[in-house]
């Protein structure tokens, strides 16, 4: 059975439609990340589910029940939120056992079950300190300890870490990761951030303008992506777009550029594409599928473009080099000492069984 299961759920605040027919099902155990632009209805969604919102229709389904009359204390969730909303004249120890308390849990249960959840998390040297005395990677584990001591049913986190800096959000992926093996509970998590949705997640389910764009493994939308957005949402440095033509070359096909060159599609590709010969598209090229070309033969279905280099962005493992493909501003992910300097010109081998095609129109993956 899911642990949760939502049905055609619609959301409105007065004429805008925030959440517009979501179907979802996530099994018990799993850790789901939905992930987005600002504006596109993840966080509305995760708080129709805690009950803070009210749906417009549909239904909402915890454990085979539907809860959408029941109030938030009535779910069986724990929430963290992006603000900790921890209590500023508590210590540690009580702002974790507060929700015990008010559920009139035992003394000593509540004494075991924040010790637990603070050796867990690593604060069990806190306990005595007010919030104004902790880090904000400190207060974030507090806020997620108080969630983890309710031993709920579904866990949800709205954006928890978009106020740490890099270093800190980094530690706490970590940490909440492996928070999700320990309980083997149910976790949604919000994010805009697609680095936290690929590294944590055990399904991602991205939204657009309030629906689902697609939903999967993270490699799976990494890797098969269904539209130009879910492409160009996922990686980092984001995927490149290049107007082109699909044209026959030889006994296969061919993707020809603005400027003329042709870059040869694998004889599999080919197949698979052929029914769009002579067609308008886009070629889709992730910046670590292109790199610099080596005198040795080169690979089946990879093909060779030289290009004049413009800007260089080294990063210490890897150089980031910027170049014109088909008249389009294009990035490749190159070993860190392959380039040096801009206007330096050099071949670059593109891997074409790794490119995505997509239809200029309706924006989804041939």
């Amino acid at each position: 059975m899911a642990d949760l299961k939502i049905t055609g759920l619609h959301k409105y605040y007065g004429s805008m439609h925030a959440v517009r027919g979501i179907d979802l099902e996530i099994p018990a155990g799993e850790f789901t990340v939905l992930v987005g632009q600002s504006g596109c209805g993840k966080s509305t969604l995760l708080r129709t589910i805690a009950g803070l919102e009210d749906i417009s229709s549909g239904t909402i389904e915890i454990a085979g029940e539907v809860v959408n009359d029941l109030a938030p204390r009535d779910r069986d969730i724990a929430m963290v939120f992006q603000n900790y909303a921890l209590y500023p004249y508590m210590r540690v120890y009580d702002n974790i056992a507060f929700g015990l308390r008010a559920r009139k849990t035992p003394k000593q249960e509540i004494e075991e079950k924040v010790q637990r959840a603070a050796r867990m998390l690593a604060i069990d040297h806190l306990l005595d300190r007010y919030p104004r005395q902790l880090s904000g990677g400190q207060l974030q584990r507090v806020a997620i300890g108080r969630a983890v001591v309710r031993n709920a049913r579904l866990y949800l986190f709205d954006e928890p870490l978009s106020n740490l800096d890099a270093q800190l959000r980094d530690e706490m992926r970590g940490e909440i990761k492996r928070l999700h093996q320990e309980l083997d509970k149910t976790m949604i998590y919000v994010t805009h951030d697609q680095i936290e949705a690929m590294t944590m997640a055990d399904r991602i389910v991205l939204l657009r303008d309030g629906r689902i764009e697609q939903a999967g493994s993270p490699l799976d939308l990494y890797e098969r992506p269904a539209t130009k957005y879910v492409a160009g949402f996922l990686g980092s440095p984001s995927m490149n777009f290049i107007p082109a033509q699909l044209v026959s070359q030889d006994n296969g096909l061919a993707v020809r550029l603005s400027d003329g060159a042709l870059l040869s599609l694998p004889a599999d590709r080919g197949n698979r594409f052929s029914r769009h010969r002579d067609r308008e598209v886009t070629l889709g090229v992730r910046p670590e599928h292109i790199s610099r070309a080596a005198d040795d033969a080169l690979r089946p279905g990879v093909v060779c473009h030289e290009v004049t280099i413009d800007l260089v962005q080294p990063t210490g493992s890897r150089t980031y080099a910027t170049f014109l493909l088909g008249g389009v501003e294009t990035v490749a992910e190159l070993k860190a000492h392959d380039v040096s300097a801009p206007n330096e010109t050099v071949k670059l081998a593109l891997d074409m069984n790794r490119v995505v095609l997509i239809d200029p129109a309706s924006e989804e993956v041939l």
